[in-house]
């Protein structure tokens, strides 16, 4: 199991604030950042501590196996996200 971030993502940042493991992206420094409209995180980093579940500020982080019927395509949507076009880890 892994945390997914969903539609009300605002990008506030407070989930990275406390994330142990560094697995929401985009940060600053990384390409898309200036675009971004919500954060992404990285399943194969994830340690399920549900840290970032709890300090976001408008309930977008779910557990995976708890993501609302009509958020679940976006377990995709982050993985996705973490996948080059060649099929490898884009984060590792």
């Amino acid at each position: 199991m892994t945390y997914v971030v969903t539609a009300p993502c605002v990008a506030d940042y407070s989930c990275v604030e406390v994330c142990p493991v560094d697995c929401i992206h985009p940060m600053p420094d990384e390409s898309g950042f200036d675009n971004t409209t919500q954060l992404y995180i990285d399943p194969a980093t994830c340690t399920d501590c549900g840290a970032c579940e709890d300090a976001c500020p408008v309930s977008a982080i779910f557990a995976a196996d708890k993501l609302p019927k009509h958020w679940a395509h976006y377990a995709r949507i982050n993985a996705e996200h973490f996948t080059r076009r060649d099929g490898e880890p884009e984060h590792v």
